[in-house]
């Protein structure tokens, strides 16, 4: 199909993209990488009357160390997020769930902001920034602020982002000492994940200290499985304590059904691969 008729431009620095949101109205969009917003442009599913490219805005791109957190720039490929050494030593959780985002031509173009702006339930960077409990920075006309990622994903393909606001970069907390592992189940590789468990461990003295779980795709935005981390919490490093904890996967959860999978798989899937995450980062 053929997109609606829009407007386009292509700004060199974040004021005059703010700007050009700004005298548009509520009826522009902004364009990162374009891998998930141009099919959606040309099914009509989105109609802008004005798109604002960021490709021009260099301030947006790229990683840099910050003391205790990275700070990744919202237009940062995700090909140069697994290139990136900082997010290699710092951040491989992010890696890990990136190198498995679609193939590698769109990789070169989609952007690690982008897929956050997204917030399609399905992708898997939006639970990987909720176990890192990440921080994403926005601008407007407004002036800027700091949203959580507990509280940046409202619904499916929705954010806190306003009209007029673009996603600048996101900040991650660096976890020393902690062991990461993100697990995904497709129907075919490169596929959206049926299910996905992004999870960080830090254990001592053999127990299990403390535990992040994130899910992908069991719920309209990305589900934080608390009860799991409730339940591994001061609980000895076993296989058996792994295997009690990852049982009450799907406790938090509302996952749907659709022509590739039912609720109950999902459920079943969601038990499964959080055991083989957490095993896989060292829980035991």
């Amino acid at each position: 199909m053929i997109p609606a008729a829009f407007d386009y431009t292509r700004p060199t620095d974040l004021g005059a993209a703010v700007q050009a949101l700004a005298d548009a109205g509520e009826d522009a969009k902004v364009i990162a990488g374009g891998q998930s917003l141009m099919p959606m442009l040309r099914m009509r599913f989105a109609a802008p009357t004005m798109l604002v490219d960021l490709g021009g805005v260099a301030e947006l791109r790229g990683v840099r160390d910050d003391g205790e957190a990275l700070v990744i720039g919202a237009m940062t490929t995700h090909d140069e997020i697994l290139r990136d050494p900082l997010i290699q030593q710092h951040a491989p959780l992010i890696a890990q769930a990136t190198a498995t985002v679609a193939d590698r031509q769109v990789r070169h173009l989609g952007t690690f902001g982008g897929s956050l702006a997204h917030a399609d339930p399905a992708g898997d960077l939006p639970s990987v920034a909720t176990a890192l409990e990440a921080t994403f920075e926005i601008a407007g006309a407004g002036g800027r602020r700091s949203v959580p990622a507990s509280e940046f994903f409202v619904d499916y393909l929705t954010t806190v982002l306003e009209p007029g606001e673009v996603l600048t970069s996101i900040r991650v907390p660096k976890l020393p000492g902690w062991s990461t592992h993100y697990e995904k189940f497709s129907r075919v590789a490169q596929a959206w994940a049926l299910v996905g468990v992004a999870v960080a461990v830090h254990r001592s003295n053999g127990t299990v200290a403390d535990a992040r779980v994130a899910l992908t795709n069991m719920a309209s935005k990305p589900v934080r499985a608390r009860a799991v981390e409730d339940a591994l919490s001061g609980a000895s490093a076993t296989e058996e304590s792994l295997a009690s904890a990852s049982a009450h996967a799907a406790d938090d959860a509302e996952p749907s059904s659709d022509p590739w999978a039912s609720a109950d798989y999902r459920r079943h899937l969601a038990t499964v691969l959080t055991r083989r995450a957490l095993h896989a980062a060292g829980a035991a």
